[in-house]
């Protein structure tokens, strides 16, 4: 299992009317833990892109437990747990400062080949460093 986290301090422009983070950013908390850790692992989505692959985003679930708030700073907890093939799934936990688990949630990305537009295998380099944590 492949596990990383980053941290996100909650800024004005995330929250909504109440103060609490707006429900949308969610997805693009999990888009920074599913970058940074792929950078962590050596990798990045623009080198990826620049080889031909793509890794778009097939589905997405999300679920509210409790609200976050400006100027919190949060951990996103990023997770692979299976080893992908021509798909990747990822696992988010969101905590507060105090631990508090916000929000969980997972999204499933599919490796596509940029020259056929097709799906295809991940990438063999990517595939020996994550095999590594498996």
């Amino acid at each position: 299992m492949y596990r990383e986290s980053t941290q996100i301090r909650v800024r004005y422009g995330e929250t909504d009317r109440m103060g609490y983070v707006y429900y949308g950013n969610y997805a693009e908390f999990y888009e920074v833990g599913r970058i940074d850790s792929l950078r962590k692992l050596g990798f990045s989505y623009k080198t990826m892109e620049d080889n031909g692959i793509m890794l778009p985003v097939l589905s997405l679930q999300i679920k509210y437990i409790r609200p976050a708030f400006f100027d919190d700073l949060l951990t996103v907890v990023t997770t692979v747990s299976q080893l992908p093939k021509t798909r990747i799934q990822f696992s988010y936990e969101i905590f507060n400062e105090k631990n508090e688990l916000l929000n969980i949630g997972n999204t499933e990305l599919v490796f596509i080949n940029t020259n056929t537009n097709k799906p295809c295998m991940a990438p063999d380099d990517f595939l020996k460093a994550i095999e590594a944590y498996f």
